[in-house]
């Protein structure tokens, strides 16, 4: 039997994982990785390649950079191509009706959420900023709807108090690429039944800020716990400083929940070498590792021996 001929769409290091296993499968052909073209990063904002065209490139793949995926050249090309069907994962476009009417056997897509919670750009986040327990990925078939579509497989894991968003990204990466294969295995066999989503328990994981970041000290520190934990790598959780002249910027890359305390919101408790633990409005927070304005990230030790803190003083 011919092996079958995939396109794959992605662009994020989430599809990396899936990328490498379909491409070395020998059931499967990609015919092409349509990736977002490259981006100015670093400091000299010069054009990256994505993860996925560094990968692709790689493996010796041809690889394909519309700006818009709605692009009639790009249909176009995608209607020579005549793939079985294609793959979607962290692509970062919403694909238009007159691509998906092109693959006979449809778009299959690997989202990290177990849907029908958390459609939408963020669900590794967000399912950690919720207190959420579990986890997992979904293979769906797309529609024209935000990750509406008829769910294919999923695959759960548990969301660990050691856990944070680059601990759980890089699990369900890996999670989800034998999944893929299997599930595509048993869906053009037939042996797998696409089963519709239940719509009324959907919930919206919209994109994350860098307002998002932001530390609340009158909310509850489990809460401010998960939110250090949620917005690892990017954008982080900040607070700011008290100083003699103006408030400086403090980044708090990870931290622990303390017992219950009686100390007003935003107030140091102690600052020591274990962290400097800050009351909230119910319990504390102890930082582990902190970044200061215009410095590096750090353990609590490291900075303190630079900016001393005394019990008392309140961060903002």
């Amino acid at each position: 039997m011919n092996p079958s001929r995939i396109v794959f769409f992605g662009t994020a290091a989430l599809a990396c994982p899936s990328l490498e296993a379909l491409a070395r499968h020998p059931d499967f052909q990609i015919f092409s990785v349509v990736t977002q073209p490259d981006r100015p990063a670093g400091r000299g904002l010069h054009p990256q390649p994505s993860p996925v065209k560094t990968l692709a490139t790689r493996l010796g793949l041809t690889v394909d950079q519309p700006e818009r995926c709605r692009d009639p050249l790009f249909l176009e090309r995608f209607r020579a191509a005549a793939p079985d069907f294609a793959v979607v994962i962290a692509y970062g476009q919403i694909l238009p009706r007159a691509l998906l009417e092109l693959a006979p056997r449809g778009f299959l897509n690997v989202h990290a959420s177990l849907l029908p919670k958390y459609r939408g750009a963020a669900p590794i986040q967000w399912a950690i900023l919720n207190g959420e327990e579990q986890t997992g990925v979904t293979i769906m078939r797309i529609d024209e709807g935000l990750d509406t579509g008829d769910i294919l497989s999923t695959c759960v894991t548990p969301i660990l108090d050691t856990d944070n968003a680059q601990t759980i990204h890089d699990r369900l990466a890996e999670l989800g690429a034998p999944l893929l294969v299997d599930t595509i295995a048993s869906f053009l066999t037939g042996r797998l039944q696409p089963i519709p989503q239940l719509h009324h328990q959907a919930s919206y994981a919209r994109k994350i800020t860098r307002a998002d970041g932001q530390l609340d000290w009158t909310a509850p520190a489990r809460t401010l716990w998960n939110k250090v934990r949620g917005l690892v790598p990017w954008p982080g959780t900040y607070t700011s400083l008290p100083t003699p002249d103006k408030p400086t910027l403090l980044k708090v890359w990870e931290a622990e929940l303390l017992p219950h305390v009686e100390a007003t919101p935003a107030q140091i408790i102690a600052a020591t070498a274990a962290g400097i633990d800050v009351a909230c409005a119910h319990g504390a927070l102890r930082l582990l590792r902190v970044q200061g304005e215009g410095g590096r990230k750090m353990p609590v030790a490291d900075f303190l021996a630079g900016h001393p803190l005394k019990p008392g003083q309140r961060l903002g």
